[in-house]
């Protein structure tokens, strides 16, 4: 029989187990959603400047798929960035 010390590691241990999976969904979901953002700007507008690329790079999930819809009406890069 586990000792109470020994089933809250094991229970501590699991929590953080699921918690590193969401957080790795979470940045492989947002890694997946720059990159093809990157490549329709490419596509679009030309070459993407590093200050484009370091904007793109810090956005969160919500504000990536905004552009990414967003991207089919804006005529510059400038003003695709610039909705938030």
């Amino acid at each position: 029989m586990a000792t109470l010390s020994e089933r809250l590691r094991a229970e501590g241990m699991q929590q953080g187990m699921q918690q590193g999976v969401e957080q790795g969904m979470q940045q492989g979901m947002q890694q997946g959603e720059a990159a093809a953002l990157k490549k329709l700007i490419s596509l679009k507008f030309g070459e993407l400047p590093r200050w484009a690329e370091a904007q793109i790079q810090s956005a969160g999930v919500p504000e990536l798929e905004a552009w990414l819809e967003a991207i089919l009406t804006s005529d510059t890069l400038e003003s695709l960035l610039s909705r938030h």
